[in-house]
């Protein structure tokens, strides 16, 4: 029996566990650690959820404890399980694994996906905010249109009570609120509720998916909405990844990105409006490479601003998503084109004016720049971000979060906010593909 040590960040990790280790004798999961997500470690993954052979639970610790637990646990392998990372960052926790006297594990599609009943199709992304949410929405305008039912499934965000997250069902807004869910998870549920449609999330994945196919509301086709840059955790029928030309080169050096676009039928290049000439055709031929078989759909992000007469000739405070400008490295969003678009004075850098734990943030990611990430992953961190725009002295704030942030948060400044949708340019499109798809004629 070997002893296991899963990285993770809570999500792959979790995955991982429940499809290829929980019951299989030939191994033992002594710990996970956990990076990237706050407050993860110095909780357990409960017994609940870990099975019979675990009536403890598992213990979770800081990434940072890695090789005095490889030494403590006496650890055989250790397995990599999370996303949206360097393939050089990789590899070093690789070579501490191994000089600790541990294997080095990455498990692949055949260890971790999941069958289901229905036709997936599943949207993925080389990087984190390459405008996946978007391309969802499209492809399930696509099939609403043709008179299917479809079922969303996310990538886990479970970043409270893992044993009342099992399985997540989220058909209105109230059920938000019930499952108690942050801002992060808010951002990635509410487009699918606001536009009528069910998603799921949690943490066991086949019970997830076995409740999604038998859904009250009816199932035609299910609907897997990526994370990061993971690959899915069902097996796709028709598999879209969205590539980013604004980080040209960054889908082929970035893990698991590189297998997301290996995977891909189908490759959107989006934000084509917003990026260099050269970036694209960079992006272009890395697709081509190494997926020459894949359709590419050309597309722009295009942005809609509620309220832009109040964003001329003012300092303006710009508010982007948080993951897309921590670990997804984003310079720029929607937030700063619209503050460039509609003539907005000066961007307020706000990074003298955060309180508490988004002072942290800024420290963990001192590249973010003059944009203040929506971080809310716990009461906590929304508390300081509301005090961070309050602080802030501007004359207007640009939310371009996807969740309407000002149901969450009491903001007294003027704002307005900001919606992006997936536009393709020429052909084919997406719903040209959905179409053949279905036809069976891919």
């Amino acid at each position: 029996m070997r002893k296991i040590i899963i990285i993770g960040a809570a999500g792959r990790d979790f995955h991982n566990f429940n499809t290829f280790y929980r019951n299989n004798p030939d191994y033992q999961v002594e710990a996970f650690t956990a990076a990237q997500i706050p407050d993860i470690d110095g909780r357990k993954y409960p017994a609940e959820l870990a099975g019979s052979r675990y009536p403890n639970g598992i213990p979770i610790f800081p990434q940072g404890d890695l090789e005095k637990l490889i030494a403590e646990l006496d650890i055989d392998e250790c397995v990599f399980s999370y996303s949206d990372v360097k393939y050089d960052f990789v590899m070093s926790v690789g070579a501490k694994v191994n000089a600790a006297g541990a294997a080095f594990t990455l498990l692949g599609p055949k260890q971790s996906m999941l069958k289901s009943t229905k036709k997936v199709i599943a949207v993925g992304a080389v990087r984190t905010g390459c405008g996946k949410s978007q391309t969802s929405r499209k492809i399930i305008e696509c099939l609403n249109n043709r008179g299917l039912k479809v079922i969303a499934v996310r990538h886990p965000m479970p970043y409270g009570d893992l044993t009342a997250q099992k399985v997540q069902r989220f058909a209105s807004l109230e059920d938000f609120k019930k499952y108690n869910c942050t801002i992060e998870e808010m951002e990635e549920y509410e487009h699918h509720v606001a536009s009528g449609n069910v998603i799921y999330a949690g943490v066991d994945y086949e019970a997830i998916l076995r409740q999604a196919e038998n859904d009250p509301a009816g199932c035609d086709i299910i609907l897997w909405d990526g994370g990061n840059n993971d690959f899915p955790f069902f097996k796709p029928d028709l598999m879209v990844a969205v590539v980013d030309p604004l980080r040209p080169g960054h889908e082929l050096s970035y893990y698991p990105g590189e297998v997301t676009l290996r995977l891909a039928d189908v490759v959107v290049i989006n934000k084509i409006d917003s990026a260099d000439y050269a970036n694209i055709q960079t992006v272009r031929k890395n697709i081509a490479k190494v997926n020459p078989k894949a359709i590419v759909v050309d597309a722009a992000s295009t942005i809609k601003v509620s309220a832009p007469e109040i964003v001329k000739g003012k300092r303006v405070l710009v508010i982007e998503d948080g993951p897309t400008l921590t670990h997804g490295e984003m310079k720029i969003g929607a937030g700063v084109v619209a503050a460039n678009r509609f003539g907005a004075a000066e961007i307020i850098d706000p990074r003298e004016y955060t309180v508490g734990r988004l002072s942290e943030t800024f420290k963990i990611y001192p590249d973010i720049g003059k944009v203040l990430p929506a971080m809310g992953y716990g009461e906590q961190q929304i508390k300081d971000l509301s005090a961070t725009i309050e602080n802030t002295p501007c004359n207007c704030v640009i939310i371009a979060t996807p969740i309407d942030l000002g149901r969450i948060i009491k903001i007294s400044k003027p704002h307005t906010r900001v919606a992006y949708d997936l536009q393709e340019i020429g052909a084919p499109t997406l719903n040209d593909i959905i179409g053949d798809f279905l036809n069976d004629k891919r």
